[in-house]
């Protein structure tokens, strides 16, 4: 009789995963750097086998009916490809995370205390339609030396495959185990990878409103993310108005399906009868579906936009307009239905921007630029592994400083608490080191 080998269990493969997650977490700046270089030229080596499985994952989803905001993050084309490998060079030449010493202190003498960034261990990240965040993460997992367990979306799961294993061949040619970059691919799994905080140690989605919430709900995993990306333009009644039209037209229409992007367009009502014709055409020239409130309406022929319009998130070519009184009522509107993700004003005026900024409640707040800057790339991170809008840190884009947590080590010579207690107690010195 021929015996089968059957498959591990995800749990066994979770705990290889996080024995793979303390050697990597031990290796050198210089190790680790080394393989996310073997892993940039991995990918080169396999590119036409990771953009033909792509092309299959876009035929099957046109097929299939996939969004169009979906399909513009699972399409893979050369560009975009070897800007990911691009990105993956760029985390290798970051400053090494890991190993800093934040404290370093002397609490008397021969009782040294530090504090020491390391890796948190084991990352789960579930992602929809974007194959590229394989790259990213991967790279700034190994350079932070964590392991993580990667589950795409199904219509991405020939682009995954091929991605992850190019980056396996790296990974062996410089010896480090691949089980530090393990990928699922069925939605079984997904549901076990969120009860397993015994090897697990933070969740990351990224993908719609429901499928973050879903998460959310559904594991006792720390979860870093954002559930929405209502993102809003406030053009103050001191813009530069040709800046604003510019700002308005890259922020909507530069990458709709961005969670950075606009969705509502908020003017203040002194330069509405000029601005509002003005921008809208720009808009219109790059196919912008219009929605206004009342005020927006009698100056342009468009629809009415509805309560929900600016609770929605479109991820779409459809941008919702509406006039408002006053810087106050601007922030306001946006304070009462962003989702604390980026915010932007376009003004002259600095003290307007000053009050906006300190107002506005959201991770990012930029004067006189475009919400599509709110990314970790064009951040200096070299890659992100999602986007946070929660208050504690991290916050906004979540590149390596968010992979580390820390310890405190504290050295001494046979030093006991009694000392420092009681009627007599010695004095702690406290005394930092330079």
């Amino acid at each position: 009789m021929i015996s089968q080998t059957l498959p591990l269990s995800l749990p066994v493969l979770a705990r290889q995963t996080r024995e793979a997650a303390r050697k990597l977490a031990v290796l050198s700046t210089a190790q680790r750097n080394q393989a996310i270089e073997a892993i940039a030229l991995a990918l080169e080596a396999h590119f036409s086998e990771i953009s033909a499985a792509n092309q299959i994952d876009c035929d099957v989803a046109l097929a299939e009916g996939l969004a169009k905001s979906l399909y513009g993050r699972l399409k893979l084309d050369a560009d975009k490809l070897r800007g990911a490998i691009a990105g993956v060079r760029d985390v290798g030449r970051l400053p090494d995370p890991v190993g800093t010493v934040q404290i370093h202190r002397e609490l008397d003498d021969g009782l040294i205390l530090q504090r020491i960034t390391c890796p948190l261990g084991v990352l789960g990240v579930i992602f929809e339609a974007r194959p590229d965040a394989v790259m990213q993460i991967a790279a700034l997992a190994v350079k932070s030396g964590n392991a993580v367990i990667l589950k795409g979306g199904k219509e991405a799961v020939r682009s995954c495959e091929a991605l992850v294993h190019a980056i396996h061949q790296g990974l062996n040619q410089v010896g480090i185990d691949p089980a530090v970059v393990r990928l699922l691919t069925t939605r079984e799994e997904t549901l076990e990878l969120l009860k397993l905080e015994q090897y697990v140690d933070l969740i990351i989605p990224r993908g719609s409103n429901a499928f973050v919430r879903f998460v959310q709900e559904n594991t006792r995993i720390p979860v870093l993310g954002h559930a929405d990306g209502i993102c809003h333009l406030y053009v103050d009644q001191a813009a530069d108005l040709p800046k604003a039209i510019a700002i308005a037209i890259d922020a909507k229409t530069q990458y709709p399906s961005a969670c950075n992007t606009i969705e509502t367009l908020l003017v203040h009502h002194t330069i509405a009868s000029e601005f509002l014709p003005q921008v809208a055409s720009a808009l219109r020239s790059h196919e912008v579906e219009l929605r206004g409130d009342d005020r927006t309406c009698d100056i342009l022929d468009i629809p009415a936009a509805t309560e929900s319009d600016w609770a929605t998130e479109y991820s779409d070519l459809i941008l919702s307009i509406k006039v408002v009184d006053s810087l106050t009522d601007a922030i306001l509107h946006i304070n009462t239905y962003g989702s604390r993700h980026t915010e932007a004003i376009v003004t002259e005026d600095c003290q307007a921007a000053a009050e906006f900024i300190a107002q506005v409640d959201a991770a990012g707040v930029f004067r006189n630029c475009s919400t599509r800057f709110a990314d970790g790339f064009r951040y200096g991170f070299g890659a992100e592994v999602g986007i946070s809008t929660q208050k504690m840190p991290p916050r906004g884009p979540v590149g390596l400083e968010g992979l580390i947590t820390y310890k405190y080590q504290l050295i001494g010579n046979g030093h006991i608490v009694g000392t420092y207690t009681g009627a007599n107690p010695k004095a702690f010195t406290h005394r930092d080191f330079a």
